[in-house]
């Protein structure tokens, strides 16, 4: 039992098993860089506009919503309280 708890105890994990990470000089880290940023899949303007377009109208739509069921519950409320007030 105690030996279990030892070994247990002291066993290394594999995170610092793990190997050293390679050194690089930083003109190939740049070079690496680079290399890719060009594989990147940039979007278009247009797709650009339409997401921002989008996400305005969502912004909107929720603060709508969000109006809307502030004013329901307040107005639960002001009922609500001018029974027992």
């Amino acid at each position: 039992m105690l030996r279990a708890a030892y070994v247990a105890r002291h066993e290394v994990s594999n995170v610092e098993r793990r190997a050293p990470m390679a050194v690089t000089n930083p003109l190939q880290f740049i070079q690496q860089v680079r290399a890719e940023v060009a594989k990147v899949v940039w979007p278009t303007r247009r797709e650009v506009l339409l997401t921002t377009v989008m996400v305005f109208i969502m912004a909107a739509l929720t603060a709508v919503f969000f109006a809307l069921v502030d004013l329901a519950i307040r107005s639960g409320l002001e009922g609500l309280l001018g029974l027992f007030g």
